[in-house]
């Protein structure tokens, strides 16, 4: 069943954006369901649920429905945005891996159970890919006669990928499918591959400024990617998997699997603090290990065949998404980044059958027009055309979802000079105002977001 309602009313004929239009369906869950389903334990994942983001399909494993949709495209625009910058080209791998190239670089028998497998017809056995580092090594290696002069290069693609989690919890936190951008560089010498990574992590580093949640940049262990270098982006919360430990003298953060826990391995300070953070981004410095083994290998300046020095990076884009709300978000209600959020504004017009209605409705197109005129407004407001329901009903229910900017259309609207309601919920104001200091004030606060 639909969350909203649809109304019968021909209002609004100009509108693109209407309420009643979205696929939003309630999942109310009650207390007493959440104390049995352990698995319902964090604020992102339940308010995800209960307002529409996002539905449950199998453990570990969920559609995205309309508005979840919206933001994380929202989030593929900005990383999209910061890769051109850095000259990072995209491209789509194929999401089974034969698993002959995960034995060459002795991965298989790593990541062991944690790996979807499936056998075709052949007989051959193929992964589902949590990550991509053999195939572009071997697209790479396919590529006969590439010359040094061919590089650095860089690519990338967003795609599901897939981890046979023992227990998935915390929804998009912790799942069997999720949405990853990684890129991967390719160099002809360290040096090389250590500035792509330096570059690559300050292109990182402007993603999540631009995203706005504090984030803390770590420190991390290789692991099974192996390599000489590693670095985690987190954000703080109570239900994150990790630990930071962050020295307040000289400001270094790293993951506790890193080292001890009593000195900062920085600077040797005792004056340590402890964190739990979820992890939502992770590079990785690689050298020759994937490249050696599957023969991904240029022609330097004498023709001599040399392997090439690799770097792996990684965003968990729904991870990204899910952690900012965990981070932001009250009990009850949702919040979103502010460039994140599926939409920017939603404008509340008079209940049907109020003398408001019959006077001043035109105003809706009106004003939803002209904030159409501000460019990072276009195709960025919906109308909550639940003409049924009072004013007050539909402020607590855009409250609820999130929508950073809400103009009511009330009373005050009827004088010669009509009065807008504004809340901005970020900074949990409320403000009424003229037609030209509503679109002013909408200007000032979004100019440096988009």
């Amino acid at each position: 069943m639909n969350l909203y309602q649809k109304t019968k009313s021909k209002l609004y004929i100009n509108i693109t954006n209407r309420l009643t239009n979205i696929f939003q369906p309630i999942n109310v869950i009650p207390k007493d369901a959440q104390r049995k389903n352990q698995e319902i334990i964090s604020k992102s994942h339940r308010l995800m649920l209960e307002l529409g983001i996002i539905r449950q399909a199998n453990p570990g494993s969920f559609h995205f429905l309309p508005l979840g949709v919206r933001a994380l495209e929202k989030l593929l625009h900005l990383i999209d945005e910061e890769m051109l910058k850095i000259g990072a080209q995209k491209v789509i791998l194929p999401t089974l891996t034969h698993s002959k190239l995960w034995k060459s670089t002795g991965r298989l028998q790593d990541f062991g159970s944690e790996l979807f497998t499936v056998k075709d017809r052949h007989n051959q056995t193929y992964i589902l890919s949590p990550t991509h580092e053999e195939a572009v090594s071997d697209l790479i290696a396919s590529v006969s006669q590439m010359s040094y002069k061919e590089f650095p290069l860089k690519l990338y693609q967003t795609t599901n990928k897939y981890r046979d989690e023992i227990k998935p919890r915390f929804g998009l936190l912790r799942g069997r499918q999720f949405l990853m951008k990684d890129l991967y560089s390719f160099d002809v010498d360290v040096e090389n591959a250590r500035h792509s990574y330096e570059e690559v992590c300050d292109s990182y580093n402007n993603i999540f400024s631009r995203i706005g949640v504090p984030f803390y940049k770590a420190i991390g262990s290789v692991g099974a990617m192996g390599g000489s270098l590693s670095h985690e982006y987190h954000y703080k919360a109570d239900i994150g998997e990790d630990q930071l430990i962050s020295c307040s003298k000289c400001g270094f953060y790293a993951n506790t699997d890193f080292g001890g826990s009593d000195k900062c391995s920085h600077c040797n300070s005792d004056n340590i603090d402890i964190s739990t953070a979820i992890e939502v981004g992770h590079t990785f410095l690689l050298g020759d290990k994937y490249s050696k083994a599957l023969m991904a290998n240029y022609f330097n300046e004498k023709r001599r065949s040399v392997p090439l020095q690799m770097g792996s990076y990684g965003l968990g884009v729904s991870r990204i998404l899910a952690a900012a709300i965990e981070v932001l978000s009250q009990e009850q209600e949702m919040r979103w980044p502010l460039l994140l959020a599926p939409y920017t504004v939603i404008i509340i017009p008079p209940k049907e059958g109020s003398k408001e209605e019959g006077v001043i409705h035109h105003l809706t197109e009106k004003v939803y027009a002209l904030l159409e005129t501000l460019p990072f407004l276009q195709n960025n407001i919906l109308v909550d055309d639940r003409i049924q329901m009072t004013i007050g009903r539909r402020m607590i229910d855009a409250r609820r979802v999130g929508y950073p900017f809400t103009i009511v259309i009330g009373s005050k609207c009827m004088e010669e000079k009509p009065i807008f309601e504004l809340v901005d919920l970020q900074k949990n104001l409320t403000l009424n105002l003229y037609e030209e200091q509503l679109l002013l004030y909408l200007r000032d606060a979004l100019k440096n977001v988009y």
